[in-house]
C-alpha cells in the first residue's frame, strides 16, 4: 500500500469547530443534554446502556475544555476493567466480552489505550465469554463518501491486535447510513477477520448519507475527511480492484450490504458459535417479521486460533507455523463458504 504524503493534523487539536462552526454552540447548550436525558430516562432506568465518545461529544469550550458533558454525565466501568480513562473500557454481558475504544484520544501502539487493550484482550476467557465484540465511533471500513478513510491511522495502529485475538464483530457509527462488511483484515477478505458493521443511522440533524465513494464523481480528494483527532494516513491501494487508486470503481468486495435508511439493529447470541444480527429500517417497524438485513455470524474457534504470540496468526507472521496456518486457512475458507450458503438460504426464505 502507498501512503499519501499529507500533512497530519496536530495530535490532540480538535478541528471539529472549524468544519461545523455552529456545532460548539449546539453541543455545549446544556439544556439539550438535560432534555435528551429526561427523554431517555424511562428506557435507560430499566435497560442498561453503555456509551462511548464520538465527535459530537468533543464539545469544545473555552480554555481548551473538551468532553465535559460526556465525562460528567455518564458512568462507565473503566476502573473495573483496569482502564484509567472513561474513553475506553470493557465489560461482559450475555456471553460477550465487549471492548469499547476511544478514537478521539491517543490510540497509538505506544500509548496507554493500546497497552490497556492488549492486556484486556489477553485476559479474555473465551470459555466464559466466547464472543468478543469491539465498538468505537468512526468506522475503519466504510464505502460511503462521508468520512471515507477518515480514521485510517487508527486502523493501521490497532487492527492487527484485534485480528490476533480474533475479535468477532465490530460496531461503529459516525457515518449516517447502514453498512455491513464481509469478514476482512487489512482490506483483504479473510474468514478469520471480524464482521464490521456501521449503524450510524439512528437519526441526526446532519441527515442521511447517500453518496458512495465508488460512484462516479463521489470519490473524496485525499485532502477531505480530516479527522477531529490524530493524523492523516489515507492510502492508495497497491493491489486488487482499486490498484493504484484512492477509491474503488464499484462496491468494494469487503462491503457486503449498504443502505441509506434510518434504522437500528439487534444482536442475539444463540450459543457459543452462532449469533443472529438483524437490522431494521425505521419505516418497516410496524410490519410483521420485517428487516432490512439479517445474517448469522458463525464463530470458528477451532479453525481461527487466537495466537498469544506477537504475530497475527497469519502464515509466516509468527502466530503459528506456516503449515498449520495454511491448513487453518483452507478449513476456514470452507467454513466461510458454508456461512455464505447459510446467508443465501436466509435471504431466500424471507423474500
Amino acid at each position: 500500500m502507498q501512503i499519501n504524503t499529507l500533512q497530519p493534523v496536530g495530535k490532540g487539536v480538535p478541528c471539529y469547530s472549524c468544519a461545523f462552526p455552529d456545532a460548539p454552540i449546539r453541543e455545549t447548550y446544556q439544556p439539550r443534554w438535560d432534555g435528551w436525558g429526561r427523554f431517555m430516562e424511562p428506557l435507560i432506568s430499566s435497560s442498561p446502556m453503555m456509551v462511548i465518545e464520538g465527535n459530537h461529544e468533543i464539545e469544545p469550550q473555552v480554555s481548551g475544555i473538551t468532553f465535559k458533558s460526556y465525562l460528567s454525565r455518564y458512568a462507565v466501568p473503566s476502573e473495573e476493567s483496569g482502564s484509567n480513562s472513561n474513553f475506553y473500557y470493557s465489560f461482559d454481558a450475555g456471553g460477550i466480552h465487549f471492548v469499547m475504544l476511544g478514537a478521539y484520544v491517543d490510540y497509538n501502539s505506544t500509548g496507554a489505550q493500546y497497552s490497556w487493550l492488549k492486556k484486556d484482550l489477553y485476559q479474555v476467557d473465551r470459555a466464559k465469554t466466547p464472543w468478543l465484540v469491539a465498538s468505537w465511533h468512526p468506522p475503519w471500513y466504510n464505502s460511503y463518501s462521508s468520512h471515507y478513510q477518515e480514521f485510517e491511522c487508527m486502523r493501521q495502529e490497532m487492527e492487527a491486535l484485534l485480528y490476533q485475538y480474533r475479535v468477532d464483530i465490530v460496531f461503529s457509527g459516525h457515518v449516517h447510513a447502514y453498512e455491513r462488511m464481509n469478514r476482512v483484515f487489512n482490506y483483504t477478505l479473510d474468514p478469520c477477520g471480524p464482521v464490521y458493521i456501521t449503524v450510524g443511522d439512528g437519526g441526526n440533524i446532519e441527515k442521511i448519507d447517500v453518496d458512495h465513494a465508488d460512484e462516479p464523481g463521489n470519490c473524496p480528494s485525499a485532502g477531505d475527511n480530516m479527522p477531529e483527532f490524530g493524523g492523516v494516513c489515507h492510502i492508495n491501494f497497491s493491489s486488487g480492484p482499486a490498484e493504484g487508486k484512492f477509491c474503488w470503481d464499484k462496491q468494494p468486495e469487503w462491503s457486503a450490504f449498504r443502505e441509506s435508511s434510518f434504522g437500528h439493529g439487534i444482536l442475539e447470541v444463540v450459543n457459543s458459535t452462532c449469533a443472529l444480527w438483524t437490522w431494521h429500517r425505521n419505516q418497516d417497524i410496524y410490519k410483521d417479521d420485517s428487516h432490512g438485513d439479517q445474517i448469522y455470524v458463525v464463530r470458528l474457534p477451532e479453525l481461527c486460533i487466537a495466537s498469544t504470540l506477537e504475530g497475527s496468526g497469519r502464515p509466516g507472521d509468527g502466530g503459528v507455523t506456516n503449515a498449520a496456518a495454511d491448513l487453518l486457512a483452507r478449513w476456514a475458507w470452507f467454513a466461510a463458504w458454508i456461512e455464505m450458503l447459510t446467508i443465501a438460504v436466509i435471504w431466500t426464505s424471507v423474500h
